[in-house]
């Protein structure tokens, strides 16, 4: 619980300059993450923002009119709130004084919203720059909508333009069933016009340049399964998550927990899942792939020295950001590139750092990664290092699972990662932690957090 803070100091009543420094996150709140097509499958992307956003000012005691801006990451943008951040921002109380902005950096859209905000932030704590920011994600992966064919337009326009019975039958007699054909707006959206590939057929290319197998692609999956449910049973994600009230038979019913994990998920039941990128030679499959997934987070974040003025207890410091280009067919192993941009920024290496999370996408995806940063040629070649990166104890890997488990609801993803990395590292007491992602379109990014 972070102390109350109703009241504007008299640093910021005069509007004096506070030094730059860090971007602190003081709070976070995330809903449950809930596989598409069950608990949230009827709720709108801006209703499970609004949860959690007014969550976490309910447990700041921060008053909504302090903050300078909601920024909250969304990819697929509904077409009833183009500027999901707005809406969730303004349904959930927050002033209209108060301006919202929705980031679009597919995976990374949440971490990126963090980002954003410590980018504010460090601007200082006066009227030249933001005291808080409310940061991060959501997505309604179940409401993607079906799409028609471009085709389908010119009768449907001529029925729209019609003044009369005669008109409209005669357009109407022009529609063939190929007009009422849908395409799965999902498919498309996970598709890189680039490229022309899927994301899942960027995990085959990568697991085929790996010589990473079904087996190996399996265990981590389970593993993944595994560590989630334990840290269900633990109660490990309880302070993070917040009950999602949704309509039910007979009135509503309370979402507490993510909708994912299996704790009874075994090798054999995974390996008699069929490949469905590649049938015929593939080794991906829903079981060792990300769920996709509806969720949001919510995180408040202001600067240190403000924080530090007004008595805020601080859960961790944002200290660098790395974002990356690389080729989109290989875009699964922009972690790799990004961490290693994020290490050369701050001059530590990877040993230092305790913890790691590199967003489960694939689990093809996520071996490649570490198998592309143990190694010195890949490193020298690709990289420019004199040898590779380091190894990755996974040990210290998605400790408590990842999204093969959880769920991807990909603009929310980030700040997820960023929340509960925050959790782990107080439970562990480290200081030093990095969240990674790959994203479609050949980018990755990483942030490293700390609690110094």
């Amino acid at each position: 619980m972070v102390a109350s803070v109703t009241s504007p100091s008299v640093k910021e009543a005069s509007g004096a300059r506070v030094p730059s420094g860090r971007s602190a996150v003081v709070a976070g709140v995330r809903t449950p993450m809930a596989k598409a097509g069950t608990a949230f499958k009827n709720v709108h992307v801006t209703d499970l923002a609004r949860v959690a956003i007014q969550e976490v000012l309910y447990r700041t005691g921060v008053g909504a009119e302090r903050l300078d801006e909601v920024i909250l990451g969304n990819v697929v943008l509904p077409v009833d709130a183009t500027n999901p951040a707005r809406v969730a921002a303004l349904w959930a109380g927050i002033p209209h004084e108060v301006p919202a902005l929705t980031l679009q950096r597919n995976c990374a859209s949440g971490l990126e919203a963090v980002a954003e905000g410590d980018r504010r932030l460090r601007l200082g704590t006066s009227s030249e720059g933001a005291k808080f920011i409310l940061a991060g994600g959501a997505e309604s992966m179940s409401t993607i909508p079906l799409l028609f064919p471009n085709e389908t337009m010119v009768p449907m326009e001529r029925m729209y333009r019609a003044k009369g019975a005669m008109q409209r039958l005669s357009a109407m007699a022009t529609l063939r069933p190929r007009h009422f054909k849908p395409i799965a707006g999902l498919e498309v959206g996970l598709t890189d016009p680039t490229c022309d590939m899927i994301m899942g057929k960027t995990a085959e290319l990568l697991a085929s340049e790996f010589g990473i197998s079904r087996r190996e692609q399996d265990e981590f999956a389970l593993r993944s399964h595994q560590r989630a449910a334990a840290a269900q049973a633990a109660g490990r994600f309880k302070d993070e998550i917040t009950p999602v009230y949704v309509p039910a038979k007979g009135g509503f019913e309370a979402a507490t927990e993510d909708i994912g994990p299996r704790a009874n998920q075994t090798m054999e039941a995974l390996a008699k899942l069929k490949p469905i990128f590649d049938r015929r030679d593939g080794t991906v499959t829903v079981g060792n792939a990300c769920q996709v997934t509806d969720g949001a987070v919510a995180l408040l974040m202001t600067n240190e020295h403000y924080a530090r003025a007004e008595g805020i207890e601080v859960m961790g410091y944002v200290r660098s950001y790395a974002c990356v280009g690389l080729d989109p067919a290989r875009m699964g192993l922009g972690p790799v590139y990004a961490i290693d941009k994020l290490l050369r920024q701050t001059g530590l290496s990877l040993s230092d750092v305790p913890l790691i999370e590199i967003n489960e996408a694939f689990a093809a995806q996520v071996l490649a990664c570490v198998k592309a940063m143990g190694s010195d040629s890949f490193c020298q070649e690709h990289l420019g290092r004199v040898s590779a990166i380091g190894e990755i104890d996974m040990e210290r890997l998605n400790v408590n699972g990842g999204a093969i488990a959880l769920g991807h609801p990909v603009g929310a993803t980030g700040s997820r990662l960023v929340l509960t990395l925050l959790h782990e590292m107080k439970r562990r007491d480290v200081d030093l932690a990095i969240a990674s992602l790959c994203v479609g379109g050949g980018q990755g990014a990483a942030m490293l957090l700390e609690r110094k």
